[in-house]
């Protein structure tokens, strides 16, 4: 199976979505920080950084991170987000989740919005938090779920 992000000679190519019918659309998605328990206890504990709460500001990054996605990744249309949330939540005594949903009224859909919001959600927690833990590691960034479109509904098993 071929990409659609390619033309029949094989250039890259912004995909053309003007056929395609305006349909209520979202997309989840997740990823996992990594830190040492001292870190974590103070992010958990609410307690701010040298640089203010670190998840208020996170939730931020991940907001302009979803927002941003079509300036930062090539092919991806600009779409007409109608709502962002970026949740948080210590899954145990060192590993943040974060999950974002985004959702829009759109002709294509918003995994890679989602996606690019816990990315920088991610990367905004390790910002604000490095001078208390180099050693942070941002994995697991993955779609959880995606409905709307022609493709149909999505979910992660598991």
């Amino acid at each position: 199976m071929g990409s659609s992000h390619f033309d029949e000679t094989g250039q890259a190519r912004m995909v053309d979505v003007s056929a395609k019918p305006e349909t209520v659309r979202s997309a989840t998605a997740s990823a996992l920080v990594t830190m040492s328990a001292i870190t974590a206890d103070t992010i958990g504990g609410g307690a701010e950084s040298k640089k203010g709460d670190v998840l208020q500001v996170a939730r931020m990054g991940g907001i302009a991170g979803a927002k941003q996605c079509a300036s930062l990744i090539p092919l991806c249309h600009p779409v007409r987000m109608t709502g962002i949330t970026v949740d948080f939540e210590f899954v145990d005594l060192q590993t943040l989740r974060i999950v974002a949903t985004v959702d829009a009224v759109d002709r294509t859909g918003v995994e890679m919005e989602a996606l690019s919001a816990v990315s920088a959600a991610a990367l905004t927690v390790y910002d604000m938090c490095k001078s208390l833990d180099r050693g942070m590691e941002i994995r697991a960034i993955r779609l959880e779920s995606k409905s709307g479109g022609r493709s149909g509904d999505y979910r992660r098993q598991g």
